[in-house]
């Protein structure tokens, strides 16, 4: 192939390393209103009065609004397809505030200093209610997160908000009692994962504007222009007909930005006032009032026949959502439903969940999207039940795991129809040196290498759900344009299906000119997220420019009065060679604008009604410090089944960016509240991602398989790869301490404090 598999560089690279303005500040109108809310600082509060007079004096404040400003009917903020999964459980501006940082004014005004002083004037009294903050006593509480009657759900998930339940669910297929009752091993544990921050480099940000047909336009950092417009229409009350939404370049989402976030208040101010208007969120605004990785506790049930055969596997999984539903439904399916069918000897196998409320910051998307979760407490189930059969965990995944043309338990009833696992398993074994390595080698003065390993799958969109579509058209001197609405995000998406186009119409990248995303001129797509991209939205191009052939050899066919049937589509003509003749690219494109009843352009959608894993795996090695507890990572070795690789220098580069966030959540980040619900870690000063100096020696390879499904055989990578570090390093510290941590992040004070006990009992 020529395009498909290229190491092509990025269409927006240059743009972007010289500076130009591209990103949503840039662009924003001169003098429109600056836009900030008041948080509440309480947990869970009722606003009895906000006294505003005061504020609205000073000058050059537009208006301060409150609860009682705003429409009364409930909405979601989830970026989700209709009909959405997450209740409908919030106001723009609510009088019933659930978690400290909630908002409770708007301010606009036309400088930031005017802003922040009229903030200053507010005053608000409260009565404070009781909170809950422990999502164990969530569930039939005395207290109610949301004990209003106009809180609804759309969709049949177990919800129940007189419960605090978003969600709640069980699926079983076999006995899985009986089978656990009549294995020689079980492993059990509870594996608690908190939330995590995406941390994207560019914090939420929205502009909002009215044009000149009374329009309100909505310029902003998102993944999902569509679910924008229709979940502003929803909250605004007015028609999707009156919003347009596009999105400039994006500094970073990893699923941050699938939620509504900033869009709101400025919308609802250009609204009221038909002024523009911009809401930029500081870092701090960014860590306590955004949409984190959900916590999860996940107890699982591992059972195995001496052997090493995996014959059941019994999870339950206990999510907060925090104060809103967004994504609550959707995210604990996968830490089920992306786990259990990396094993696909297990006889029977369970799943239950329930997702609770609490007066937390809401939780949304996070790369990975709740398998992180899920992976991280069945992979160390599986590698602690290797070291209980003495056996080595390579071999007992080997003997178990899922293959090509495997039914994948708990996977809906899909077949693995691409799926090069074992290779990646073995490759990856053989890249960290595991048999000259495992477990451990004592390095003397209180040091110890180890290494660990662990694997993973996700999807590629949602099946039966997501829906991607591309316009591509040719232009009259013969190069294209394509129109998606799938937002890149950095992941390169504009280059993959610029690529996939090229591949199509036989010509190079460079032909293909990119839009998108943008609810006026974009076809409909569903976003980017759950890894649909490059497969549903690449189908779509495939099929788009495949239409667009047939329109170019009927044009191409009058011009040489030849039969349609005995054209040839080339890269820069269309050949009839039975009369020897041609005719480019550029004379039909021409032809086209006079006399044509034949248009050069052609739409496509795409739906899958399966969702084809990718599949990887990942081995560390580290060196601790029993000491201090210092976990120091020398080399992570990763292998990446995705289909065919679009290609190779973005798939690498997704890869090694998901491995450090993965690493990240594993060993720093860490969200923590008092006890009042206040979030202590309210910037990078206090909350640590991981640096350059933190990652060690990452190295990626692919060993493809090909996905009959996808188009030229691709299948997603976006997710999957932050999936592997958290069982693969709790694996290798376990090989360094003889301590299971089952609880992220796993702090050096954690791995010293463990140490010092194991030796003192001793």
């Amino acid at each position: 192939m020529k395009a498909v598999g290229q190491p092509i560089r990025k269409k927006d690279a240059m743009a972007l390393v010289t500076g130009k303005p591209v990103f949503m500040d840039d662009l924003a109108p001169k003098d429109c209103l600056i836009v900030k809310v008041l948080r509440s600082p309480h947990a869970n509060a009722i606003v009895k009065s906000v006294k505003t007079d005061v504020a609205k004096r000073v000058p050059g404040i537009e208006d301060v609004y409150t609860w009682e400003d705003v429409p009364q009917e409930r909405f979601t903020t989830a970026g989700q397809t209709y009909p959405e999964f997450s209740p409908y459980d919030r106001l723009i501006l609510d009088r019933h505030v659930r978690y400290v940082g909630d908002p409770v004014a708007i301010v606009a005004g036309e400088n930031e200093a005017c802003v922040d002083k009229a903030l200053k004037m507010l005053k608000v009294e409260y009565e404070v209610l009781p909170a809950v903050l422990d999502f164990h006593m969530a569930k039939d509480g005395d207290v109610l997160v949301h004990p209003e009657d106009n809180w609804k759900a759309l969709c049949k998930v177990g919800a129940d908000n007189k419960r605090n339940l978003c969600a709640s669910d069980s699926t079983e297929d076999g006995d899985v009692d009986a089978v656990l009752a009549d294995c020689d091993e079980v492993v059990e544990g509870t594996y608690h994962v908190r939330a995590a921050q995406q941390a994207m480099m560019e914090t939420f940000r929205t502009t909002c504007f009215m044009d000149a047909y009374g329009r309100l336009n909505i310029l902003s950092s998102t993944q999902i222009v569509y679910h924008v417009r229709r979940i502003i229409s929803n909250a605004l009350g007015i028609p999707k007909s009156r919003i347009r939404v596009s999105k400039p370049r994006i500094g970073g989402g990893f699923g941050a930005k699938q939620s509504v976030v900033a869009e709101l208040f400025p919308a609802f101010v250009t609204w009221k006032t038909g002024k523009a208007s911009k809401m930029i969120f500081t870092r701090e605004e960014s860590q306590i009032a955004s949409s984190p990785r959900h916590e999860m506790e996940v107890h699982v049930r591992l059972g195995a026949s001496r052997e090493g055969k995996i014959r059941a596997i019994d999870v339950y999984t206990l999510s907060n959502t925090g104060a809103y539903g967004d994504h609550g439904p959707t995210t604990v399916g996968l830490s089920g439903h992306k786990s259990i069918p990396l094993y696909s000897s297990a006889e029977a196998h369970r799943f239950a969940y329930d997702v609770v409320y609490t007066n937390h910051m809401a939780a949304g998307a996070y790369r990975g999207y709740g398998a992180t979760q899920g992976i991280f407490a069945v992979e160390s189930a599986v590698n602690e039940m290797a070291q209980r059969l003495h056996m080595d965990p390579v071999e007992i995944r080997l003997k178990n795991m899922v293959r090509e043309g495997d039914v994948m338990p708990a996977y809906y009833g899909e077949t693995a129809k691409s799926c090069a696992l074992d290779r990646c398993l073995e490759r990856t074994a053989e890249l960290i040196g595991w048999k000259d390595k495992y477990p451990y080698k004592d390095m003397g003065n209180g040091k110890v290498r180890s290494v660990g390993i662990a694997m993973a799958m996700q999807g590629s969109g949602i099946s039966g759900v997501d829906v991607g579509s591309a316009t591509i058209k040719m232009n009259d001197d013969g190069f294209y344009t394509l129109m998606i609405a799938a937002a890149d995000m950095g992941t390169g998406c504009d280059t993959i299906l610029a690529q996939m186009a090229a591949e199509c119409l036989d010509c190079p990248v460079e032909n293909i000119e990119v839009l998108g995303a943008d609810t006026d001129s974009s076809p409909y797509d569903s976003g980017s997220y759950a890894s649909s991209t490059t497969y549903v939205t690449g189908k779509a191009v495939e099929k788009a420019c495949q239409k667009l052939i047939a329109r170019i050899l009927e044009i191409a066919s009058g011009m040489l009065d030849a039969p349609v049937e005995e054209l040839e589509f080339a890269s820069d003509c269309v050949e009839w060679p039975k009369a020897r003749k041609s005719v480019s690219l550029i004379d039909i494109g021409t032809k086209s604008m006079c006399g044509n009843g034949c248009a050069l352009e052609a739409t496509e959608s795409n739906s899958s009604p399966t969702s084809p894993p990718p599949f990887m795996a990942g081995a560390v090695e580290i060196e601790l410090d029993k000491e201090t507890g210092h976990v120091e990572i020398l080399d992570y070795k990763a292998v990446v089944d995705c289909g065919t690789v679009v290609n190779p220098n973005l798939a690498r580069v997704q890869t090694e960016g998901g491995l450090v966030q993965g690493i990240g959540m594993t060993l720093y980040e860490n969200i923590q509240y008092n006890d009042k619900g206040t979030m202590l870690n309210n910037s990078f000063m206090q909350y640590k991602i991981p640096s350059r100096r933190d990652m060690g020696n990452i190295q990626v390879e692919f060993e493809s398989s090909f996905e009959p499904t996808g188009p030229f055989g691709a299948k997603s990578i976006g997710e999957i790869v932050i999936n592997t570090p958290a069982p693969a390093l709790a694996h290798a510290i376990a090989n360094a301490t003889g301590i299971w941590f089952k609880e992220l992040p796993i702090t050096s004070e954690q791995i010293a404090m463990g140490v010092f006990e194991k030796e003192d009992i001793k």
